[in-house]
């Protein structure tokens, strides 16, 4: 088998693990020895970006983790974004940090170039939760409202600096109120408030909480966030946060210190400048086995791709946990078309989540020989945190 250059194109989730997993491969002789492999992604760290609700409420802990560090040797690291993929050639364009342009030549190309986080429209108001950038902003608004409130002497003011709106009720809406909640009360004292006073009001347009689950999983789930000081509001869509004031669907105003968009994420928009195909939302259309159709020698996983199940065409989820095995089935995918072997198909992944919920704590529920499983407290947090750490390559 002749020597091949691989190149995989993001850094995040999909990506890291898809290195790892091709390199796993190589060792164990199912690729060439010496195959050139090569990742791109314009950091030169991975972002762990589901715990970006970490720096947003607490100084403390670090959620960016050096590319050199996961990957010492055996993979070539280009910091730069890939600007276009020239299929039936097999050559992509990069432009590096100072704005070069570069090509190079590749035989086989594994796109995971994710999502980003949606944002609500400029005159919308708020903070969204997009990046390291916002959470130091939302951090800093929240402390200097809680300073700002120990000199207050009117109480109706007072309490609106102490209340922080989280807009979106998804898992990272979720678990940025509940992180929040146990940041800001623990400020709070430092600044002589009862940190009692720090309302968390988490605005859900839906009837209930995670309806990815049973419903007795949505009324636990909503006990605990309440036991630690958030407070769910469902069928009610916030349309505006403006000079302290939130909008709402429903036509209430109400007076907030800070509003907190979580609304889901999208495809990578530069996908679409990459001339491949994509389905009418963006996202990349594979087979069964990860190929970009029409693409000999192209792949792609993770965010940015739309992956069915062949057998039952349930459409696979976006979250890090899908990703993993994702990445595991690809390389054997890659490996098979190498040596002309059929190919294993996606399967979906089992229904499991894992729920943060403060510092230590949380909720996992999953469904197994058709019972529903929950578990909850420090168990669910160590539970949670081994998911997040094993997502990023952590041990």
């Amino acid at each position: 088998m002749k020597n091949l250059t691989c190149v995989v194109v993001g850094g995040g989730y999909a990506g890291i693990h898809a290195v790892q997993a091709i390199r796993k491969a190589v060792k164990e002789g199912n690729m060439p020895e010496k195959l050139r492999l090569v990742l791109i992604d314009k950091q030169p760290y991975h972002l762990r970006k589901v715990l970006l609700f970490k720096p947003a409420a607490a100084q403390a802990g670090e959620i960016t983790v050096p590319l050199e560090q996961l990957f010492p040797e055996g993979v070539e690291r280009i910091e730069a974004s890939v600007t276009s993929i020239a299929s039936a050639g097999k050559r992509l364009q990069y432009q590096d940090a100072k704005g070069l342009t570069h090509a190079l030549d590749y035989d086989i190309l594994v796109l995971t170039v994710g999502s980003i986080v949606r944002e609500p429209e400029p005159e919308q108001g708020g903070i969204a939760l997009t990046g390291l950038e916002a959470a130091a902003r939302i951090r800093a608004v929240w402390e200097g409202n809680l300073r700002q409130a120990s000199m207050e002497p009117r109480a109706e003011e007072r309490k609106r600096l102490m209340t922080i709106a989280i807009a979106g009720a998804g898992i990272s809406g979720i678990e940025t109120a509940a992180e929040l909640a146990a940041g800001v009360r623990l400020a709070a004292e430092g600044f002589g408030l009862d940190p009692k006073d720090v309302n968390i009001l988490l605005y859900n347009a839906q009837d209930r909480l995670f309806p990815q689950g049973p419903a007795k999983a949505s009324r636990k789930l909503e006990s605990l966030l309440a036991a630690s000081g958030v407070t769910a509001v469902h069928q009610r869509k916030v349309l505006q946060e403006q000079d302290g004031l939130l909008s709402l669907s429903s036509g209430e105003k109400t007076p907030v210190g800070l509003c907190i968009w979580t609304l889901g994420t999208r495809p990578n928009p530069g996908l679409r400048k990459m001339g491949l195909p994509l389905t009418p939302d963006g996202f990349v259309p594979v087979d069964g086995s990860y190929r970009v159709q029409g693409a000999q020698g192209l792949y792609s996983i993770g965010d940015c791709a739309r992956i069915i199940d062949p057998e039952t065409g349930r459409e696979d989820g976006k979250t890090c946990k899908e990703a993993t095995p994702q990445a595991a089935r690809l390389a054997k995918v890659i490996a098979a078309d190498l040596n002309g072997q059929p190919a294993p198909l996606h399967k979906s992944y089992m229904d499991f989540f894992c729920i943060g919920l403060g510092p230590q704590q949380g909720l996992v529920w999953t469904r197994q020989w058709g019972l529903d499983l929950i578990i909850t407290g420090k168990l669910g947090g160590r539970i949670r945190k081994m998911t997040w750490d094993m997502a990023s390559l952590l041990k």
